[in-house]
């Protein structure tokens, strides 16, 4: 594991943002097509606001979500809603984007599809991963119901039911996200930092994040 820590979260953002543009750019010189994964959640929105805007072959950019809550686009909630509004805008418009979720009640009945879909752009080229505070990482949540099948299993996406977690939700597995070719992850503030020094010490059994430490940047900022 790498630690680049900054000065603020700002200048961490632009930072980050370029140096997952060049990661792709560097992709798109010996691939045809090249995958890009990104979390949900609030903290990589800046680091989306600058990215739309990077001068790449975005047509040649294979999108996806490392999870997803089972929940429309339409809800606030759905974090293909917060990428489409704040990554595939702008020259990044231009990117083809892989679901991970399927209109129908449960995730399982959407699971095939959804594996289908994704299999054709395995391994990973460039990976953005965020951490919470509890240390889970994607929706590998620490107690969940399919915690072992998303750390150990072999399947590409595995369902997931978490306490604290009002809906379903599907996450890429472990494998993924451990086979990414570029492994980024960004955390903001003291607290996930000890978190991530906690997890350190810990089996992915206890701290998911953990399971794909190994090879990844760490980019943290104190504020």
């Amino acid at each position: 594991m790498e630690l680049n820590v900054y000065p603020d979260s700002e200048m961490m953002m632009i930072d980050l943002a370029q140096t997952l543009a060049g990661d792709i750019k560097n992709a798109l010189l010996t691939h045809d097509q090249v995958s890009f994964a990104v979390p949900g959640g609030t903290t990589p929105g800046p680091v989306f606001d600058a990215l739309c805007a990077a001068d790449l072959a975005w047509d040649r950019v294979s999108v996806l979500l490392t999870d997803e809550r089972w929940v429309p686009e339409t809800s606030d909630r759905s974090n293909t809603k917060l990428i489409r509004e704040r990554l595939l805008t702008g020259r990044a418009a231009h990117a083809q984007y892989l679901p991970l979720y399927a209109d129908t009640p449960t995730p399982e009945e959407g699971l095939a599809a959804i594996s289908m879909g994704l299999s054709a752009v395995l391994p990973i080229d460039v990976m953005l991963l965020g951490m919470g505070a509890d240390m889970h990482t994607a929706s590998i949540f620490p107690g969940a119901d399919r915690l072992y099948d998303a750390l150990h299993g072999a399947d590409i996406v595995v369902p997931m039911r978490a306490p604290g977690a009002p809906e379903p939700r599907v996450t890429l597995s472990a494998q993924v996200l451990k086979s990414a070719i570029r492994r980024h992850i960004v955390i903001i503030g003291p607290e996930k930092r000890a978190a991530l020094e906690q997890a350190q010490s810990l089996s992915p059994d206890e701290a998911p994040i953990a399971a794909v430490l190994s090879g990844s940047i760490v980019h943290w900022a104190e504020a």
